[in-house]
């Protein structure tokens, strides 16, 4: 593995973090390293971008690197496969894609699109060899995304990770009706959204072809192994809202931690922001002591001394050190990529990057 410092080049750079983001413990205490494939893995997912058409070629060009989308998965996902981190890979760009396609229909007015949107990924996610010649590019890229992921593990895993994605589908659609009404949920019912809008079990299924294995679902809903994998997305997706807070309040957006605490709570901007930082920081300190236990788990798996045990135990091991990986990884995204750069942007609406025409529609 590479160690990385804070940047994504050749030669990084370090990155100036606000302080009101500024998390000294990940810095210290939660090494970043990279898949020694990433060089490869960032051209070969922008040329993917380019061959899908899933975002203008000028815009490929100029915007894919700095977006730092192939950064994020390289950091998480050490240890897989190059095939495997690709798959991943050029996965976690298409949903960054779907994401502001989803935004762009929901700005525009565009429920009829979404719609047909919403129930065409649903198709493709159950049949995606049928759907690769799609007229909706981002609909073809979907499914050859998805039909390489599911090449890696059994039949079992794909459907597993099938159901997860229907319900991230169906999640967005209520964040659609929510913003096209200008609905900005209660904190309580806004979390139990976002761990299906972040895709919290999408995340934490990918570990599996990562490791090599399927886990069982003895292994994966014990108690210790299922806190670690919640806590690492919980930090991922409240980090997202702290750092994205200045853009979806530039976007008119109503999903959000922070939007919700100010809604809802009474809260000003700055005891809102002081809010999430504070669960933010909770989950680091969580899950230190989550990880402690997933790591006895594992020991525990390994030293009942069969195969399958050692097996077990091995991938579970691989795992959680990947849940420990996403802390650091996700961070310093937030800080090298051009998606969170909204000072820097000629309308704080709209970011440069995204195709902002009706795509997909003939």
């Amino acid at each position: 593995m590479h160690d990385f410092s804070p940047g994504s080049t050749a030669a990084p750079t370090a990155i100036a973090v606000p302080p009101s983001l500024a998390l000294p413990v990940i810095e210290s205490s939660f090494p970043r390293r990279l898949h020694p494939y990433w060089p490869r893995l960032q051209e070969r997912t922008r040329d993917w971008l380019l061959e899908k058409r899933l975002m203008p070629a000028d815009k490929v060009v100029e915007y894919a690197d700095g977006l730092c989308y192939t950064d994020l998965m390289a950091g998480y996902y050490l240890g897989a496969p190059d095939e495997v981190l690709q798959a991943i890979a050029d996965y976690s760009a298409w949903f960054f894609v779907w994401d502001d396609r989803h935004d762009r229909d929901i700005v525009h007015g565009r429920p009829g699109a979404w719609r047909r949107l919403k129930d065409r990924l649903h198709a493709a996610l159950d049949s995606p060899r049928d759907h690769l010649g799609h007229e909706d590019a981002l609909v073809a890229g979907f499914a050859d995304s998805v039909l390489r992921l599911y090449a890696f593990l059994p039949a079992t895993w794909n459907a597993r990770f099938a159901r997860h994605f229907h319900a991230v589908i169906e999640a967005y659609d209520r964040e659609f009706r929510n913003r096209a009404q200008g609905v900005v949920p209660g904190v309580a019912e806004y979390l139990e959204l976002r761990r299906l809008t972040f895709a919290h079990w999408i995340w934490t299924d990918l570990l599996e072809p990562s490791a090599g294995l399927e886990l069982p679902e003895t292994v994966r809903k014990h108690p210790a192994y299922r806190r670690a994998a919640l806590l690492s997305q919980e930090f991922a997706a409240w980090y997202n809202d702290l750092c994205s807070l200045p853009k979806e309040i530039a976007g008119d957006e109503v999903h959000n931690l922070g939007i919700s605490l100010i809604t809802h709570e009474g809260m000003a901007l700055e005891e809102a922001i002081l809010d999430i930082r504070r669960r933010v920081e909770q989950c680091i300190d969580e899950f230190v002591l989550a990880e402690r236990e997933a790591l006895r788990f594992a020991d525990a798996l390994t030293e009942g001394g069969t195969v399958r045990g050692k097996e077990l135990g091995a991938a579970v091991q691989i795992c959680v050190g990947n849940m420990r990986n996403w802390f650091s990884s996700v961070y310093w995204f937030h800080h090298e990529s051009g998606r969170y750069r909204v000072d820097s942007w000629d309308d704080r609406s709209t970011p440069p990057y995204v195709n902002n025409e009706a795509a997909g529609e003939k």
